[in-house]
């Protein structure tokens, strides 16, 4: 069920073009030609050790400004070897110029194409700054679900830095794929569809939940 809490997401063009470090030069940068990095096959072997895991994604950057929804969820269901036509998933989500309005849109999408009625679930952070024990909650439902093989897609808004301190700036709102983790989930590893130059950073845990913070992820 929609809540207040969890924000309809839209995305402008002018917005895309006045992000501080999100998008390198003008909008149409950021909706270049479909990249792909590892194979889907390294999916299961990328476990460095217990405390870390990366999968492999499929990249495909957004083709248009308020295709976030669809793009992040294609590019999570890559992971399990999947490839869905981004068109496709916008019309079940219901994705309009005004963006995806919820993670709730997207939940229900993620587990059809996984096959399994409770593969995933939406989670909320209701307040507008994440406590201890929603990061906590956070990390850990990543490790869960990328250790099942499966990526986490979150609802995020506002300004964040990476771990190499670049800024990332979706004030309008944005959705992005969690493919992997690092330091027992300490660390987690974006996958970015706005920006294929951005296409995939780390950002500590406690930066992604204050992302998240009124709005929601869908995890297993």
């Amino acid at each position: 069920m929609r809540t207040d809490l969890i924000r309809k997401t839209a995305l402008t063009a002018a917005g895309l073009a006045f992000t501080g470090g999100a998008i390198a030069g003008p909008v149409t940068t950021a909706f270049a030609a479909p990249t792909t990095s590892k194979p889907a096959t390294q999916t299961q072997t990328d476990r460095k050790s217990h405390s870390e895991r990366e999968l492999g994604v499929r990249y495909e950057a957004q083709p248009n400004f308020y295709y976030c929804g669809p793009a992040a969820t294609r590019n999570a269901l890559s992971v399990q070897g999947k490839n869905i036509n981004v068109d496709d998933m916008a019309k079940e989500m219901g994705t309009t110029e005004a963006g995806t309005n919820s993670i709730n849109d997207i939940t229900p999408v993620l587990n059809k194409e996984t096959g399994k009625n409770d593969a995933y679930r939406s989670v909320e952070i209701s307040t507008p700054d994440a406590d201890a024990k929603q990061t906590d909650q956070l990390r850990a439902d990543i490790v869960r679900t990328v250790d099942d093989g499966r990526a986490v897609v979150a609802n995020i808004a506002g300004t964040s830095t990476d771990t190499n301190g670049v800024t990332h700036s979706y004030e309008g709102g944005h959705y992005i794929s969690v493919v992997g983790y690092h330091d027992n989930g300490t660390t987690v590893t974006i996958a970015d569809s706005a920006d294929p130059n951005q296409a995939a950073y780390q950002i500590s845990v406690e930066h992604l939940a204050d992302w998240i913070a009124t709005r929601g992820y869908a995890t297993s």
